[in-house]
């Protein structure tokens, strides 16, 4: 990633705000996130209700449904992270799947039918599905045989956001011409997060269990993570602290406000505006290119299309209409 170093010099109010890693409890869970290994049997919903009542918030979300008898990476979020929900719903996803077959299939023909499930592809969710059936596509970047073990393969499917197994499971039937099951899913990945980042229920539970009746935050610290960890994978730019206070009032980013930005991203993209702590201001849309708005010095270079950042953090530096 290279970066516009637009101003060298500009320095931050040691005494307002903080790094985000220096956040605690109740301050992540104002804005932050929780990456759950859900397990079979409960519903994403119904985890999300239980994490609520264990924190004693009163709103808490989930990122991603899971059908119950799946598991794998859930991320939860609170506060102000639960604003981000849709783009954590539209990262792509892996999945480790059981294909059970009516009868062994013959292999050369399962792997015809697995390739022909690879690319863009239809994907009508299945009947079980709360969302409206309607015909539409999808992604499969690599539909990965692992194993056969009797009638069952086990695969690795590798797709976009809001992929149906059950309906690859369906469609592979029907290219081998007999009933496939899909009996076992578990989400391995969701964007950059991994079941290795993810924690179980029963450890939320003994984290929160710790934080409240010992004093103990470090169980919890470990695993609410800040919500700029969710924006990562969007271009940045970093402002002053005049300038984040302004964003955090609904008023567009100026070209005076910039710290530095990435380059190479275009007029109409969104970009994560963070402080000099690396505090998320917010999501701007951004009116110039970067590198065209790198050669003018003065003038409106983005809008705010949400607002993270609490308005009353960074003083505001200008003057109210009479």
């Amino acid at each position: 990633m290279t970066l516009h170093i637009l101003d060298a010099e500009a320095k931050t109010n040691p005494s307002i705000g903080g790094h985000p890693d220096e956040r605690d409890v109740e301050e992540r869970l104002a804005s932050g996130f929780i990456l759950l290994d859900k397990p079979a049997g409960p519903t994403s919903h119904q985890l999300a209700s239980w994490a609520r009542d264990l924190f004693g918030l009163e709103r808490l979300g989930h990122g991603g449904t899971l059908d119950p008898f799946a598991t794998g990476v859930l991320p939860l979020m609170a506060g102000k992270a639960m604003k981000v929900t849709k783009k954590i719903l539209s990262h792509k996803k892996t999945y480790i799947c059981i294909f059970r077959f009516d009868e062994i299939p013959d292999e050369a023909e399962l792997q015809t039918a697995m390739k022909r499930l690879t690319g863009r592809v239809y994907n009508v969710p299945p009947e079980v599905s709360a969302v409206k059936v309607q015909v539409r596509t999808r992604k499969i970047h690599t539909f990965e045989h692992i194993e056969m073990d009797g009638k069952d393969l086990i695969a690795r499917v590798y797709c976009e956001a809001g992929t149906y197994i059950r309906t690859m499971a369906r469609d592979l039937g029907l290219l081998l011409n007999m009933k496939v099951q899909l009996k076992e899913l578990r989400r391995e990945t969701s964007g950059a997060f991994t079941l290795d980042h993810c924690i179980t229920m029963q450890e939320l539970a003994d984290a929160v269990w710790l934080w409240k009746e010992c004093n103990q935050p470090e169980a919890l610290l470990r695993v609410i993570h800040p919500i700029e960890k969710l924006l990562l994978d969007l271009p940045t730019a970093t402002v002053k602290d005049s300038a984040a206070a302004a964003l955090a009032h609904g008023a567009p980013l100026l070209r005076p406000g910039l710290v530095n930005i990435q380059s190479g991203v275009k007029a109409g993209k969104e970009v994560m505006i963070q402080t000099l702590k690396g505090e998320a201001v917010g999501i701007v849309t951004l009116t110039l290119g970067t590198d065209e708005l790198a050669l003018i010095d003065e003038g409106e270079v983005a809008r705010p299309s949400m607002v993270l950042l609490d308005e009353g953090l960074y003083p505001r530096r200008w003057k109210s209409p009479e």
